[in-house]
């Protein structure tokens, strides 16, 4: 049984203020500031630079962390497959110290759709590689983030003995956490139809990738399957006990996309409007009840509470609307003060 304290985190949505006239970044800076104040635990940005362009999340959460005092800051998610590990670790590690020991570091591979493709291509990077660059990325990060040096040999990356220290400084350049906590994004489901048996090995894979590299798994996108999270939360706990690790510190983060309104049926209307808006592409192909809740608090705090028993602790809501400042003030009026003494199942 788990019993920890559920957790409730803001993605502020970096893209936001390229598409929306009245959010901008000093707006986006403005809103973190809010949601500290109205008692969200964190908050979160994502990652794409060229498939769905936005402001770079690490550069905004060292403007955020000078602004907050007290809530985390994550990423939801950053392409770890994309970035070089030494710089990302040097990063992260800069972060953390200015933000006194208050990052969470969200990371993924990237989907494979064609636009990212393409991204990865820019990058000089091929996207039939993005599982080993993920999974040497992290490796060698997460050594650097605990102890400032690495030795690694993979297809991609080489090192031996390379870190944080030339022998004329005070030390390694470390983080305060060390390292911060990583969670791992795994949405095998949402890759399409595949038989019983492939889905099990690709959440067997996902599952180890997990216990190996992380600290908890992040997950979206099948918001009509809480049975789904406990599958793999029971899978993740029963690798971590085969790898000595304590099957009750793996952090499950459920990235949610919501729409808080007076009815579900003008919820409905206003976040199909907002998500042609922010995904063209995507909009005439994609189920959006799969993506989260809409309607008012009760349906919105009806769905947190399914998916809390069957196992999220952390749940980070992403607004589909225009009026960002507008939703998290419902949230925090209306939804948040139902769950503030509650635990996870």
């Amino acid at each position: 049984m788990r019993n920890k304290p559920l957790h409730f985190g803001v993605n502020l949505n970096n893209r936001e203020p390229l598409i929306a006239p009245d959010y901008d970044l000093e707006a986006l800076l403005d809103l973190s500031v809010v949601c500290e104040k109205r008692g969200f635990d964190s908050v979160w940005l994502g990652d794409s630079l060229l498939s769905r362009p936005r402001w770079e999340p690490i550069s905004l959460l060292s403007a955020i962390s000078q602004r907050t005092k007290k809530v985390q800051l994550g990423t939801g998610i950053i392409v770890a497959s994309a970035r070089n590990p030494i710089w990302l670790a040097a990063e992260w590690a800069t972060l953390d110290r200015i933000s006194r020991g208050r990052t969470i570091l969200g990371v993924g591979m990237g989907s494979n759709e064609p636009s990212v493709k393409a991204e990865f291509e820019a990058l000089g990077l091929s996207m039939s590689d993005r599982v080993a660059l993920f999974e040497e990325c992290m490796g060698i990060s997460r050594q650097l983030l605990t102890t400032g040096n690495a030795s690694f040999s993979g297809k991609h990356h080489q090192l031996d003995n390379t870190g944080f220290y030339s022998g004329t400084e005070l030390g390694p350049m470390l983080p305060i956490q060390q390292p911060p906590p990583i969670l791992i994004a795994s949405n095998p489901r949402i890759k399409g139809a595949s038989s019983a048996e492939v889905m099990v090995r690709r959440m067997d894979k996902a599952c180890r990738r997990i216990v190996k590299l992380g600290d908890g798994w992040m997950t979206c996108c099948r918001a009509q399957h809480p049975e789904e999270v406990t599958e793999q939360l029971d899978t993740i706990r029963r690798i971590a006990s085969e790898e000595g690790k304590d099957p009750d510190s793996f952090t499950v983060a459920y990235q949610v996309t919501m729409r808080i309104g007076d009815s579900k049926e003008r919820a409905k209307a206003d976040i199909e409007q907002y998500i042609a808006q922010y995904y063209p592409e995507l909009s005439k192909i994609i189920d959006l009840s799969e993506w989260g809740p809409v309607g008012n608090a009760d349906d919105i705090g009806e769905w947190i509470q399914t998916f809390a028993e069957a196992g999220v602790d952390t749940f980070v809501c992403r607004f589909g609307s225009m009026d960002q400042a507008g939703q998290v003030e419902r949230f925090a009026s209306e939804v948040l003060p139902r769950f503030r003494s509650q635990t996870s199942y």
